[in-house]
């Protein structure tokens, strides 16, 4: 099917700052796909921190690389064209893929690349397959490229903590987590801590009180890893708590936790911050897909919107509060 020349709706910013009230409605035409690329009807996309941190600013002047920015990179849909490179599907197949940080979610119609777009089985829905793209891989990268941990009973016992672990990482983090032989600790907000139990974390700390905000194991857990899905913890909070090798995995890294990786690395300490960005790939997206498939891990979702409502969506992630992903369905 020849989109060309035909408009689709979408969301845009052309500027830094604005927050939802810097979205903007607007009828463009359809993109093409490139010799390499796939065009797809979007079925949804979700929202990820990183998304809005480009809009404000916090992270030029690498990105955006121009203006306007029709925002969301993970995304789920059906193939409508294919380029005359594309191998591995055609027109009809149901994919999730990510676009990137050059993002284009928040629109009817996509252009992704065909090496980082994976089938998506009939038992994972659109919102599931999109959720699961960047926050999915940042939790199974930390846990066990970064982590080093196999993901099977077998190995000796690990303790565990996930700190913010009702958000995108950490909900994905936890389960993941408890598929290998570990111990999970885990914090969130009083609200959560049912939530954050079901997804079978052993024991729950609310952030707020002093046990919570110490990050102390209630059964006086050591741990050996820590995936860090939060900001405005010190490394002194963090190193009492720690095994003698522990590790911090710190997925919203700041200028501190780069100098705390330098320091701990120069002075050969044997309890590490590792600072951690994440690029999907596809065989990550992959096996997260059939985790979702066999039943072993669940997305789950905090709210939907149309493409209409996407300023809604929008303040949702910005505020910090949703439990699981957000989603908007063109």
């Amino acid at each position: 099917m020849n989109m060309a020349g035909k408009l689709m709706k979408a969301v845009w910013y052309d500027s830094y700052g604005g927050g939802s009230a810097g979205l903007k409605h607007v009828e463009i035409p359809i993109p093409s796909p490139g010799v390499n690329e796939i065009l797809l009807k979007i079925e949804a996309a979700s929202i990820n921190p990183i998304d809005w941190k480009i809009q404000k600013g916090m992270v030029r002047p690498f990105l955006p690389k121009k203006f306007p920015v029709i925002p969301a990179g993970d995304v789920a849909g059906e193939i409508v064209e294919v380029g005359s490179g594309v191998k591995k599907f055609k027109a009809g197949d149901k994919i999730v893929s990510t676009l990137g940080t050059a993002g284009g979610g928040f629109a009817e119609y996509a252009v992704a690349k065909e090496n980082l777009t994976v089938s998506r089985p009939p038992e994972v829905s659109a919102a599931d397959g999109a959720s699961l793209v960047i926050a999915g891989c940042t939790a199974l990268h930390a846990l066990t490229v970064t982590g080093g941990i196999n993901l099977v009973k077998t190995q000796p016992r690990l303790n565990i903590l996930v700190t913010a672990a009702s958000g995108g990482v950490g909900h994905y983090a936890v389960q993941l987590a408890k598929l290998g032989n570990t111990h999970v600790t885990a914090t969130c907000g009083a609200r959560n801590i049912e939530f954050v139990n079901s997804l079978g974390a052993d024991e729950v700390l609310d952030y707020k009180t002093p046990e919570g905000s110490s990050l102390k194991s209630p059964s006086g857990q050591k741990y050996d890893l820590v995936i860090h899905c939060t900001t405005g913890i010190p490394w002194s909070t963090f190193e009492p708590n720690l095994s003698p090798n522990g590790k911090v995995i710190d997925l919203t890294p700041s200028g501190g936790a780069f100098w705390t990786y330098a320091v701990k690395k120069i002075t050969f300490s044997k309890k590490q911050l590792q600072p951690l960005l994440v690029v999907p790939k596809a065989e990550e997206i992959e096996c997260l897909l059939n985790y979702v498939k066999e039943g072993k891990l669940k997305t789950v979702i905090d709210s939907r919107y149309p493409l209409s409502r996407a300023e809604e969506a929008w303040e949702k992630s910005i505020e910090g509060h949703a439990t699981g992903k957000v989603v908007v369905e063109p």
